[in-house]
């Protein structure tokens, strides 16, 4: 609408004036010095401003910030030695270099300046975009936070930046394990038989709609309190993993052309055995020890375990007829846009459970901690009307 176009107008002009009074080279913030558990987390209103490196980058200043699992995971160490390899290709840095470290993987927001090569065309100043960060970049918990044009997408216009905040991370996911991986898409879905373990967090929330709007039959798992969220995102079969042993209940159903597993632990054991044998079944699972790997072995050892645990399991299951794939997090500004056209014509919804301050980002880390996760947390991050002091 025109007021939105004027106020992201105002914005961009407040943004110019106050980077040439102050220069802009701090920011308000929450950054951890050390890996460890939530007293960790610091405000800090000194936090590094992000500098436009490349000509591909864009300046967004953050208008609210998703959490994720992995930011919690990021806390305490996982994950670093892949990620200072990929901040630092040449190890040139001293260890230690990534502090502080800002957490946040997902953001909605609105460009404050743009790089030589971004072309007009494609986003300018005053643009409202949405975007998954990688994790090896600083994060959303900031008021600034600087990316490549092609990890951005403009935001959809039927979101609040709350609600918007709520999707990139999960949807970017769940479109590298279901399109990327799984092979699905919206011309091949239709009457497909699709096993969700795992169905009421940020990803089994998002995959059900996405699922449901390209045709696909979808059975989740889940406790019986989350049974009415997810029949609302509309799930044709629910099976309560609290009512026992939940391999008993599946195993009673037709097999299942994809099985995306958010659970991990020992559903390995017997979910494969939940596919359709010798029709391109596949099991893709988003709970993986690549990092864990390289974190307690290092890089090169441990890609290389990676590399035979994966091969291995994959021939052991492709001589029964099913394929095993592991998923991963992939940013994808293209995907983005799909999402951002399905969310717009009502055929995906942001779920959000709980919305905090940006003075509340300790509690919001607590909250995401704890599990059990009905939807997404995300942080209002507000300048000037939210302080973390």
């Amino acid at each position: 609408s025109r007021l939105i176009v004027i106020a992201n107008k105002v914005l961009y002009y407040t943004y110019l004036s106050y980077r040439q009074a102050h220069r802009m080279t701090i920011m308000p913030a929450w950054v951890i010095d050390r890996y460890g558990s939530n007293d960790v987390l610091r405000f800090t209103k000194n936090a590094g401003f992000p500098i436009i490196n490349y000509p591909n980058e864009v300046v967004v200043q953050v208008h609210a910030a998703g959490l994720n699992p992995i930011d919690v995971s990021m806390r305490g160490g996982y994950g670093a030695a892949t990620m200072a390899m990929k901040r630092d290709p040449l190890n040139i840095n001293q260890s230690g270099s990534e502090f502080p470290l800002i957490l946040g993987r997902d953001m909605s927001g609105v460009i404050m300046e743009c790089g030589l090569d971004v072309a007009p065309a494609y986003f300018k100043e005053g643009d409202e975009v949405w975007a998954a960060i990688p994790p090896w970049k600083q994060g959303s918990l900031a008021e600034f936070v600087v990316l490549s044009a092609n990890e951005v997408s403009k935001k959809p216009k039927c979101l609040s930046h709350i609600e918007a905040a709520a999707v990139p991370y999960v949807a970017a996911t769940a479109w590298s394990a279901l399109v990327n991986t799984g092979g699905l898409n919206k011309d091949n879905c239709a009457k497909k038989r699709i096993l969700i373990l795992g169905g009421s967090g940020g990803v089994g929330t998002f995959s059900i709609q996405m699922l449901k709007a390209w045709g696909a039959h979808v059975t989740v798992t889940c406790s019986q309190n989350a049974e009415r969220l997810v029949r609302g995102l509309g799930v044709d079969h629910v099976v309560d993993y609290t009512a026992g042993p939940v391999e008993v209940p599946l195993r009673a159903l037709e097999k299942f052309d994809l099985v995306l597993d958010n659970v991990g632990g020992d559903t390995e054991s017997w979910a494969l055995g939940l596919l359709k044998p010798w029709c391109g079944a596949k099991y893709v699972t988003l709970v993986t020890p690549f990092l864990r790997n390289t974190d307690r072995l290092g890089i090169a050892d441990g890609m290389l375990q990676t590399g035979v645990t994966v091969a291995s399991k994959a021939l052991k299951h492709l001589s029964k007829g099913v394929h095993y794939r592991w998923g991963m997090f992939a940013p994808n500004g293209l995907a983005l846009d799909d999402i951002s056209e399905m969310v717009d014509a009502g055929k995906i919804r942001a779920v959000v459970e709980e919305e905090f301050t940006f003075s509340q980002v300790p509690q919001a880390m607590l909250k995401v901690e704890k599990g059990h996760a009905r939807g997404k947390t995300v942080v209002k991050i507000s300048s000037g009307e939210d302080s973390a002091e």
